[in-house]
């Protein structure tokens, strides 16, 4: 969920098919991406009605858990680049009958333009439609009409999920609700941030990590831990501990968390949630910051992700609120600037894949224009590509956020409905499409003829970026 405003080398092995030499993490030389969505269409040896393309040569994966290998993830030995969304409400919407029907829609959308992964949340505290009523006490009709759900639609459309445990935010409970629940069994706390640091918060948290992890879908019979189409747990949206800038407290919590999730899930992969701030432990990146508030919200990128059993980085992109919310070229500079930032630390410190988990930009935004929003997404799809081409930690990113029609009273100024931006769609399309291709080149069969040879070197060696 977007933030509160805060204005105040791996190494690459290559397979040859045919004449045409590849990566599996990355393009071997100075490629050539710019095109458009109809030179791709045209290139492609078959097409689908709506822009992605499929190959007949390209085997079909086995649904199998996506890992990482080095800063790449991976299916299978083969490289796994992301393009996804978000749509955070799509449990809520599933526990009701008459607006189950939006979740499937999206999904269908989603996959119509390529999206692979989907950004939603596992947890609804305390709220309206609670999928958990109190510690430890879960409303069944919830699992099961709504996360069981969920997960089991997103399969049927090749879409894998990133689940985030719960929230920084009040919206749908978050830690502001597992504190209320604490006070109300006579526990002394004085700040929402302390629950990070209460044991019988802890304790709370973890129980509904152990109820989340270890639940049977109803209907898949698959348990949740063990099921691929799980991508990654989130353990919170945007984590943030102000009452502590040191980072200390937030520190230990990430610590005692991602130990306590992979003690019970080692498959799946993990991420924090953050939205990449640059803390004390990294004073030099500190000019990378929106502002100099965000030094002092308690995060701290670089430390927080060498936690043991934290996989891959995660990294926000708001431009309009953490800098101005009036639209302006100065967003597109920072946006460039913090991205590239994110990926060299990955590569450098890191050594694992980052994924712009969040990005966006509000309609409600003085100046405002749908081409402003293309050329942000173009740029967040660019800085990424040109990360791929030479096998970098970027590895992905997930737009904020996809709506189907007829859920305008869901918007926060941020919502995408392809089928109101075709300009915007045809963007996904094209991205999707070339991250499709990097993801499958190595499972091809080697058997290039000059006809099908051509028409990958005119998609990937077209205008340079």
């Amino acid at each position: 969920m977007r933030a509160r405003p805060l204005l105040a080398s791996s190494s690459i092995f290559s397979k040859r098919c045919g004449d045409l030499e590849v990566s599996s993490f990355g393009v071997m030389d100075d490629g050539r991406w710019d095109t458009t969505v109809e030179e791709v269409d045209n290139h492609l040896p078959s097409s689908s009605s709506q822009g992605v393309y499929e190959l007949n040569d390209v085997e079909e994966d086995e649904w199998e858990m996506v890992a990482k290998k080095g800063n790449q993830f991976v299916i299978n030995g083969q490289p796994f680049y992301v393009n996804g969304f978000n749509t955070y409400w799509l449990m809520v919407f599933a526990a009701d009958q008459s607006t189950r029907g939006k979740v499937t829609e999206v999904f269908q959308q989603a996959s119509s333009v390529g999206l692979t992964v989907c950004r939603t949340w596992a947890f609804n505290d305390g709220q309206w439609r609670a999928l958990q009523k109190s510690p430890g006490v879960y409303d069944e009709d919830v699992f099961k009409l709504a996360l069981d759900f969920v997960v089991s639609e997103a399969k049927k459309y090749k879409i894998r999920l990133i689940l985030s445990l719960t929230n920084n935010w009040d919206a749908y409970g978050g830690k502001a609700q597992y504190v209320k629940w604490g006070k109300a069994t006579g526990l002394n706390l004085t700040s929402d941030d302390d629950f990070f640091s209460h044991p019988t918060l802890r304790s709370y948290y973890k129980a509904h990590v152990k109820a989340v992890l270890n639940r049977v879908n109803t209907l898949t019979n698959i348990t949740y831990k063990d099921d691929p189409t799980i991508f990654a747990w989130e353990l919170m949206n945007e984590p943030r501990c102000t009452s502590d800038p040191s980072g200390d407290k937030l520190q230990s919590w990430i610590t005692d968390m991602a130990v306590y999730v992979k003690s019970m899930d080692a498959k799946h992969l993990l991420e924090i949630g953050l939205e990449g701030f640059y803390g004390p432990s990294a004073p030099d990146r500190a000019q990378f910051n929106p502002n100099s508030y965000a030094t002092q919200v308690g995060t701290d990128f670089i430390r927080n992700h060498q936690v043991l059993g934290v996989d891959f980085a995660s990294v926000h992109i708001y431009a309009d609120s953490w800098i101005s919310q009036t639209i302006s070229d100065s967003h597109i500079e920072f946006i460039k600037s913090w991205m590239e930032a994110h990926i060299e630390d990955a590569e450098r410190y890191l050594g694992m894949p980052v994924v712009f988990t969040e990005f966006g930009v509000s309609s409600k935004d003085p100046g405002y224009n749908s081409s402003f929003r293309d050329t942000m997404i173009n740029t967040v799809y660019k800085t990424l590509l040109n990360s791929t081409k030479r096998g970098g930690s970027g590895a992905g990113s997930l737009l904020w956020q996809l709506f189907p029609a007829g859920t305008d009273y869901m918007d926060d100024g941020y919502a995408i409905v392809l089928s109101n931006s075709p300009s915007t769609s045809n963007i996904i399309s094209l991205h999707s499409t070339r991250v499709a291709i990097f993801n499958s080149m190595c499972s091809w069969k080697c058997k290039w003829g000059c006809k099908k040879k051509n028409p990958f070197e005119a998609i990937f060696y077209h205008d340079d970026l």
